[in-house]
């Protein structure tokens, strides 16, 4: 897998945590925890893609 097919894939799985994110805490019944998982998955995966992106700055 190239670096910048790895990125993309890296950006398209931070989107759908953000959807889904967003799908839950519209939920009546949403749960804290699981809400605070998933804003903890999708920041590791950002920081991810901020340290591939300044290792490799021709990759953008």
């Amino acid at each position: 897998m190239s670096m910048q097919s790895h990125l993309m894939e890296l950006e398209r799985r931070h989107q759908a945590l953000d959807r889904q994110l967003a799908d839950v805490v519209q939920r009546p019944s949403s749960d804290d925890r699981e809400i605070s998982e998933l804003k903890r998955r999708k920041l590791v995966l950002k920081d991810e893609i901020t340290r591939l992106k300044s290792a490799a700055p021709s990759v953008h």
